[in-house]
This record gives C-alpha cells, sequence and structure tokens, in this order.
C-alpha cells in the first residue's frame, strides 16, 4: 500500500474536488429554484459527486455526463448508483 499520493494524481484530485465544490454550490443555490426534476435515484448532480468520489476525476465526469444525457423525458429513471 502506498502512503503517498504520486504527484501527478494530485491535479486530477484538486480538480475534482473543485468540481465537487461547484455542483455543491449548484446543489444549494440554483437547484431549489428548479425543484425535482431528475428522474433517478440519486440525483444527477448527487450521481456526479459519487462517481467523482469513486472513479477520479476522467471516468466520473465521463459516468456523470452519459447519466445527465440518459436524464430525460422518454427515459423510465428509477434507482441508478454510480
Amino acid at each position: 500500500m502506498k502512503l503517498v499520493t504520486p504527484l501527478w494524481r494530485w491535479p486530477a484530485q484538486a480538480l475534482a474536488g473543485l468540481l465537487i465544490l461547484a455542483i455543491q454550490i449548484y446543489q444549494k443555490t440554483l437547484s431549489p429554484l428548479f425543484g425535482p426534476a431528475c428522474r433517478f435515484e440519486p440525483s444527477c448532480s448527487r450521481y456526479m459527486i459519487g462517481a467523482l468520489r469513486k472513479y477520479g476525476l476522467i471516468v466520473g465526469v465521463w459516468k456523470g455526463i452519459g447519466r445527465v444525457l440518459r436524464c430525460h423525458p422518454w427515459h423510465p429513471g428509477g434507482y441508478d448508483p454510480p
């Protein structure tokens, strides 16, 4: 087990942290204005945060974008964890 994160991973972790912060700001400020609109549980923003924490920046963003693209009126929605 490595106790120190390699230097090349720090920028990706920092960007993921900033993206999570931006999503949390969205959740607290803009999301309440739109009301519950997501067809999935957890919501798309919570899914993106979970995917970033579980998979890291690149895969987390890829999975989050895919989730947002699936969130439309013709998809049945439902439970879909990251």
